[in-house]
């Protein structure tokens, strides 16, 4: 079938939007009508080399649509559900037998190959365009979903409630889910608890949002931007701090708790905001670090006395299957508001939403991609 996606043709080249063609679903496969889809801080590295996705490709990987055929060895979804896809996993290894998919032994081909587990595309050139020789890479986090149509399977297609928008729910796939998960999961921060968010973009306001959900009673934003920061007031923030005001972040975080905050989760990969999130610890302190990090990082061993850690955090420790439907009733009862953080975007301006993102002038862009009744 004919697709419309954005193609990254070339690192830090403009996407551009072209025709395609799409397997039909095999027999383990979904195919999905995407309505929406977030675009993410990693379609951004992925875009400009910094994570190994092969180019030519579809990226995105926070897709949200409505099932239109299935293989004949799905049975977890049927056409016409509405489905929020996020990232795959084998399924099969130690890490997801154990209820920690995000960490699957086969992560980095399941989700950055840019085909199927056997080697093969399903997406292709139209055959009688000029690039019709040149291949081209899909499957991105299983999904591809820069297109109209996606084909995905039951580890990363979820099955939600038709009442709810889903060009509103396309951001939960990655980057919330991540934020949320890291406090909800990974961190499972108690009733009571404090906690530092350094960097409220998308992953940030996740994890914000889910510290209020969880009941901490600190909740202090660190960022740049005033306009950000005035927002994670309004979204649950105790404390805010704008970075290039203060002198010392680490001092002024253990001066509004009186002793250290229990959380920090550092979204910026700066290497000098690890070392305040470290010194703003109080004992048996946790730093969940989930950007990766800079590469020339380090912390002294002598920083991490009194039980203090630091450890990577993938998607939130989440299982999407579980975790997306309990933000989903989360959003629905008012306590997650995710659509503060959407400015929505066409197809054609893919670009425009990327540089937007890139300028921090938006928090989360959504593609929108077709209307939930557009037949």
């Amino acid at each position: 079938m004919r697709i419309r996606a954005a193609v990254a043709e070339a690192a830090a080249e403009p996407l551009a939007v072209k025709e395609l063609e799409l397997d039909e679903p095999r027999d383990d496969e979904i195919l999905v009508k995407l309505v929406a889809t977030g675009v993410c801080q990693t379609d951004a590295h992925a875009l400009h080399g910094r994570v190994p996705a092969l180019l030519p490709m579809v990226l995105g990987h926070e897709g949200a649509g409505i099932v239109e055929r299935v293989g004949q060895a799905v049975t977890s979804v049927q056409p016409g559900d509405h489905v929020v896809l996020s990232y795959q996993s084998c399924g099969e290894c130690a890490q997801c037998l154990s209820g920690h998919p995000a960490y699957c032994d086969k992560a980095l081909a399941a989700n950055f190959a840019g085909t199927r587990p056997d080697g093969s595309r399903g997406v292709h050139r139209v055959a009688d365009t000029d690039d019709a020789d040149r291949e081209i890479n899909g499957h991105f986090f299983g999904q591809s979903s820069f297109a109209t149509y996606a084909l995905t399977t039951s580890r990363n297609t979820v099955k939600v409630d038709k009442d709810v928008p889903l060009e509103t729910l396309a951001p939960l796939g990655c980057g919330v889910q991540t934020g949320a998960g890291a406090v909800l999961n990974s961190f499972d921060v108690p009733a009571g608890g404090t906690v530092a968010i350094f960097g409220v973009g998308a992953v940030g306001f996740g994890a914000l949002m889910a510290a209020r959900v969880a009941g901490a009673t600190t909740i202090i934003a660190v960022d740049v931007k005033a306009e950000r920061l005035a927002l994670a007031e309004e979204l649950g923030a105790t404390h805010t701090l704008n970075v290039l005001e203060t002198d010392d972040v680490a001092a002024a975080i253990q001066e509004i708790t009186g002793g250290g905050v229990q959380y920090v989760l550092d979204t910026t990969g700066r290497a000098d905001m690890l070392q305040h999130a470290v010194a703003a610890l109080a004992p048996l302190g946790q730093v969940g670090l989930v950007a990766g990090g800079a590469p020339d990082a380090t912390v002294p061993s002598n920083e991490l006395a009194l039980g203090k850690s630091v450890h990577g955090i993938v998607q939130g420790d989440a299982i999407p299957q579980l975790f997306i439907p309990k933000l989903v009733e989360l959003y629905r009862s008012g306590r997650f508001p995710v659509d503060r953080l959407i400015r929505f975007y066409d197809l054609d301006d893919v670009n425009t939403a990327f540089a937007d993102a890139g300028d921090g002038d938006v928090i989360k862009p959504v593609l929108r991609l077709a209307a939930a009744g557009q037949n």
